[in-house]
């Protein structure tokens, strides 16, 4: 995925998507999903302001504020997101660059005033304690994926595929709404085809004429029964950012 931090990465409700039609061509599969992508990537940039609540098995919660700036251009993304609140993580950084095919990611932690390399290793790790690994937060190339089938109904595209350079999953699985290709839920297995994730993506906007996009992402992790919920607000498609913002002056200099 050309996601815009999406992010723009990576959206859906869980209800069920009753099948009328396999097919197993990967192809036909791969075409779906891609034209997802290429709707995701008509816009050329995005900046927002982002509500993070983690809630843990006990229900207790807890809020942050974000802001968020992303730019595509062509097959290279680039975002960029900045805690602003509360006071212990104002200032944390998380830059993603993926450029020529090769991603990159970094972290910087204003406690310690250096920037960090998310390493291969730690993909897995969850983000600044939330329900959302370093993995889900990169780009979704349809290229780093094998697709395995597509399932239509009336309403929704259903593809199953396999991502070999995952050791999160065994495969995922996105529900992909027919009328607008907005991605509405995936959902993440293991190597035991039991489901530990689940993303939900809901109250859809119209951003430009191809492109539906999300005011609510939920990423529910089911092994502990815990979820964080992301609210998008102050949304500007294509208003100019400057370039410094996708650098490390900008991660380390913050809001």
């Amino acid at each position: 995925m050309k996601a815009l931090f999406t992010l723009s990465i990576l959206l859906f409700i869980s209800l069920p998507v009753f099948a009328q039609e396999r097919i197993t061509n990967e192809e036909e599969a791969r075409a779906i999903f891609e034209e997802l992508e290429e709707r995701r990537n008509f816009i050329e940039t995005e900046k927002a302001v982002l509500e993070m609540v983690i809630t843990d098995p006990r229900g207790r919660t807890r809020s942050r504020t974000l802001q968020s700036w992303a730019r595509i251009d062509g097959d290279d993304t680039m975002s960029l997101i900045v805690f602003s609140d509360p006071g212990n993580v104002r200032g944390t950084g998380f830059l993603n660059i993926n450029e020529g095919g090769t991603q990159t990611q970094r972290l910087y932690l204003p406690s310690v005033g250096r920037i960090q390399t998310i390493s291969a290793a730690e993909q897995g790790d969850r983000f600044m304690g939330s329900d959302f690994t370093y993995e889900d937060l990169g780009d979704q190339d349809p290229d780093d994926f094998e697709f395995e089938w597509l399932e239509t109904s009336d309403t929704h595209y259903t593809i199953r595929a396999t991502k070999p350079g995952s050791d999160q999953y065994a495969f995922v699985e996105f529900n992909i709404i027919k009328e607008t290709y907005a991605l509405e839920t995936v959902r993440y297995y293991n190597e035991s085809n039991s489901m530990i994730k689940r993303l939900e993506a809901e109250n859809f906007e119209q951003v430009t004429d191809r492109l539906w996009s999300p005011q609510k992402m939920t990423m529910y992790d089911l092994r502990e029964d815990r979820k964080t919920e992301l609210t998008w607000s102050n949304r500007e498609v294509n208003a100019a950012i400057e370039d410094w913002r996708f650098t490390e002056r900008g991660l380390r200099r913050g809001i």
